[in-house]
């Protein structure tokens, strides 16, 4: 989405071509599903982290330009807003030491370029929300200035044709409206990908599907918004409304929104690609000059840009991605439910449970999903997203029990397995395994640090609420600096 784009504007025959266009991408798509040969004989594990930028008293610095010019790495891209960065990590297969190598490479990425970005007055922060924004950042002008920005802003405003409401209520409650989409810059995740075959996809799929409630509860990381203390991951609720095209008639109507969990199990990838043609228009009608059938039919791997850029704006949890790489065609899972931190030892631990979870539950004979309906997986999930690690969670077998027991009773053997699976060595496992298992065991994830750290400073009287909030992030990013895991904050 971060790509260049010169148009602009969109004729009503350029939105019928491009719906001509995508329909003949998702039918060549089809073809090479029974056709041809998918890259996933050695899968490689990928991984995101979107970042927030800071000034030294804590409040967002809009410099994500001037930072990346000091940070000079290609690894690293704007986001949305121009308080946001993106890590693209390089692939690697799981086995031999690659969560190690995983670690030791983001870990000498993020130092070297935080020390180039400290420079020009912008500090890193993973944080899932930036406690600190308020509402004189949430215009338009905070937007990255690569025009696909602010273009992908005012198609949703002009498919939606009002302006947007947020609307969160938790301990507190936020109702505020936008005229823009950048409160979705407020938003940072961490991404994991999966590349998986044609066969495996669908299972694969269905497990990161059932177990998202698990990750947000055990993983939450965004408790406050515009200075209220709202969900435990906040950025659950602020995604899915700061990028609604729906106006309430439309709601009301049952249309599907654009950030959406789903409504079913699928049985093929191809399920989900077709749902989004049939469902959701286009925002952004971008032609390419390839034929995607005669590519294919002269020996050659079509890109499909534009099934790729229609599936690009709609944003699914669990995204399915096409991508080509060196002319040969593969597969992956994209999960986006974790937000971003809160240190990247918390960060590769929540990738190893999740690599390690799905890839047993893939394979198991009697599978999950066939155990649960799609539904239990969706209210699991936005129960997480309210209450993070003290959610109790609806699992199979179980019934509804607290996040923190099912997953020390039952998931953590499940994730090792997996990780043996992947050939992951036991001292990688125990490790990033252990980090999941003390952050269940003692009841402390950054969402719910935040929170208590927050409450205690404002009862000892440190300041108006702003300047509280300053003085917390200004401590978790010590800690984060760090690398001590959440659970072992005091």
């Amino acid at each position: 989405m971060g790509e260049e784009v010169e148009q602009q504007e969109f004729s009503r025959e350029d939105r019928t071509r491009y719906r001509e266009k995508v329909r003949r991408c998702l039918d060549v798509f089809a073809r090479m599903l029974r056709e041809s040969r998918f890259d996933a004989d050695y899968p490689m594990t990928g991984l995101e982290i979107e970042l927030n930028l800071v000034d030294a008293a804590g409040d967002p610095a809009l410099k994500n330009v001037e930072a990346l010019e000091a940070i000079a790495d290609p690894d690293f891209q704007t986001e949305l807003g121009q308080f946001n960065l993106e890590i693209n990590v390089p692939p690697k297969q799981l086995k031999d030491r690659g969560f190690t190598e995983f670690e030791e490479g983001v870990r000498r990425s993020l130092n070297q370029a935080g020390d180039r970005a400290d420079q020009v007055g912008a500090h890193m922060v993973m944080i899932g929300i930036l406690p600190t924004l308020s509402a004189g950042h949430m215009s338009p002008s905070s937007l990255s200035s690569n025009p696909r920005y602010q273009l992908l802003s005012d198609q949703i405003l002009a498919a939606r044709g009002e302006d947007i409401v947020i609307d969160i209520g938790g301990p507190e409650r936020l109702r505020t409206t936008t005229d823009s989409i950048v409160p979705e810059a407020a938003c940072t995740s961490t991404q994991l990908h999966t590349q998986v075959s044609p066969e495996d996809f669908p299972a694969y799929w269905n497990a990161s599907q059932a177990i998202a409630g698990v990750q947000l509860a055990i993983g939450a990381n965004s408790p406050f918004l515009l200075g209220r203390e709202l969900w435990r991951e906040t950025r659950i609720a602020l995604f899915e409304q700061a990028t609604d095209t729906r106006s309430e008639e439309l709601k009301a109507q049952g249309v599907r929104p654009r950030v959406w969990f789903g409504e079913r199990w699928i049985n093929s990838i191809f399920d989900l690609f077709e749902e989004n043609v049939r469902y959701f228009p286009a925002l952004l009608p971008i032609l390419e000059d390839e034929d995607p059938l005669e590519q294919l039919e002269s020996g050659g791997t079509p890109s499909l840009a534009e099934l790729r850029l229609h599936n690009g704006t709609i944003y699914r949890w669990n995204r399915p991605v096409y991508d080509v790489v060196d002319g040969t065609p593969h597969l992956r899972v994209e999960n986006r439910v974790l937000p971003a931190g809160p240190t990247v030892a918390d960060t590769m631990a929540n990738a190893a449970f999740y690599f390690g979870l799905t890839r047993t539950l893939a394979e198991h004979e009697r599978p999950l999903w066939s155990q649960m309906s799609f539904s239990a997986a969706e209210e699991n999930f936005h129960v997480a997203a309210r209450q993070g690690i003290e959610a109790h969670l609806y699992w199979p077998g179980l019934g509804q029990v607290p996040a923190t027991e099912l997953v020390l009773r039952r998931l953590l053997p499940m994730a090792r397995a997996g990780l043996d699976s992947w050939g992951v060595i036991a001292e990688e496992s125990d490790r990033l395994l252990g980090i999941i298992e003390q952050r269940c065991l003692i009841g402390q994830n950054g969402a719910s640090w935040f929170v208590d750290k927050f409450h205690t400073r404002s009862g000892n009287g440190d300041g108006d609420r702003l300047d509280v909030l300053r003085g917390t992030l200004n401590e978790y990013r010590g800690h984060m600096h760090t690398n001590d895991p959440v659970h072992s904050w005091d």
